[in-house]
């Protein structure tokens, strides 16, 4: 694709489980754009809290802990290539996969309602954003992080196929849970990602609403992938 002055972005938002990091890694590979999981962040930070004990509710000690620690997201590459979509550091640990496990995905909801703590992170987001053409997603990329990027999707799907990839995800990470319990927390993590003070899940205006329910991954992407080299040549005339 042609340079542009500035860095082309694309911005997903959506619920937990409906494959927004599929979806944007894959995006970002075709693009050859860099793709950017901020809830990996969120939940980096989660993994410090149950690390170091503290109460992911606790705003003060959440912010205090992530101003002694440091987050970096890299693209997989050589060994770290093990079907990770993402490679993140916590310090100088690879924590990729310690991140991905229900325990940290509930205390992630948690840390992720503190102002000071979101503060922190959109800062580094905005940044990366800054300086790379990037497709970012996570729960507030369209309104906060990037809310003047060129393509804003908000990417859903009904429950019980969310329900269902999550359990497949889940099983084949070799956590045994059943489908019931999975749409349970499926649930109580929509509650509080909508209901939320600070940053709440929600569609912008201007943003694509796209219900993935009935759609293949590979015609997922290759919509989004058709509507961004469309803005993408808008953007460079």
């Amino acid at each position: 694709m042609t340079s542009l002055s500035q860095p082309f972005q694309i911005g997903i938002d959506g619920p937990v489980a409906v494959g927004k990091s599929t979806v944007a890694r894959m995006l970002a590979q075709r693009l050859g754009f860099l793709y950017v999981d901020t809830g990996a962040m969120y939940r980096a930070t989660a993994l410090l809290t149950i690390r170091e004990n503290v109460d992911p509710e606790n705003e003060e000690a959440v912010a205090d802990l992530l101003r002694r620690h440091q987050i970096t997201l890299a693209t997989p590459q050589g060994t770290q290539e093990d079907g990770r979509k993402i490679t993140v550091f916590l310090d100088d640990e690879d924590v990729s996969w310690a991140i991905r496990t229900e325990e940290v995905s509930q205390a992630s909801s948690k840390v992720a309602q503190h102002k000071q703590v979101r503060e922190q992170l959109v800062t580094q987001q905005q940044a990366i954003a800054s300086k790379n053409n990037v497709v970012m997603e996570g729960r507030d990329i369209t309104y906060r992080v990037l809310p003047n990027a060129p393509l804003k999707i908000y990417l859903d799907a009904n429950d019980a196929k969310r329900a269902n990839w999550r359990q497949t995800e889940l099983l084949q990470a070799g956590q045994d849970v059943t489908e019931e319990k999975v749409l349970k927390e499926l649930k109580e993590r929509d509650h509080r990602d909508k209901t939320r003070v600070v940053d709440p899940l929600q569609v912008v205006d201007d943003a694509w609403y796209f219900d993935r329910s009935d759609y293949e991954l590979e015609d997922v992407i290759a919509k989004i992938e058709e509507r961004a080299k469309q803005l993408w040549v808008q953007s460079v005339k």
